[in-house]
């Protein structure tokens, strides 16, 4: 562990399984609340899951991340005014957090019968 994250891990009053899931979920947090509503069309799909993607590698504890946008939501454009954003049911994530010798597989996809885009921990390995 670096200086800087003993420094840090002062602050959390938690185990080391606490502590990876909250950083799973501030990462997904981050995915939906940053990326939603970005313009997004079958032109610059790849893209776009490329850029978030990268965008997560780059925050603390990140090991693993795999974004996917639902490319049959997407439609032809009508006009040169048209356009379309990115939806909470468009967007699928995994990752991959380690924390100390914790990993925590989270995940965020668009549940139909809730009508909604979950967040939750898949798994969690120490």
């Amino acid at each position: 562990m670096s200086r800087r994250e003993e420094l840090a891990s002062k602050y959390f009053q938690c185990d080391i399984r606490e502590r990876a899931a909250f950083e799973a979920g501030i990462k997904l947090g981050t995915i939906y609340h940053q990326f939603v509503g970005t313009p997004v069309a079958s032109s610059n799909v790849a893209s776009l899951e490329k850029a978030i993607e990268e965008g997560v590698m780059v925050q603390p504890f990140v090991e693993k991340v795999k974004v996917c946008i639902d490319r049959t939501q997407l439609r032809e454009k009508k006009n040169k005014f048209d356009y379309q954003s990115l939806t909470g049911s468009m967007i699928s994530v995994e990752l991959t957090i380690k924390v100390d010798e914790v990993l925590v597989i989270a995940v965020m996809r668009y549940i139909e019968e809730l009508n909604y885009p979950l967040m939750y921990i898949k798994e969690i390995l120490d």
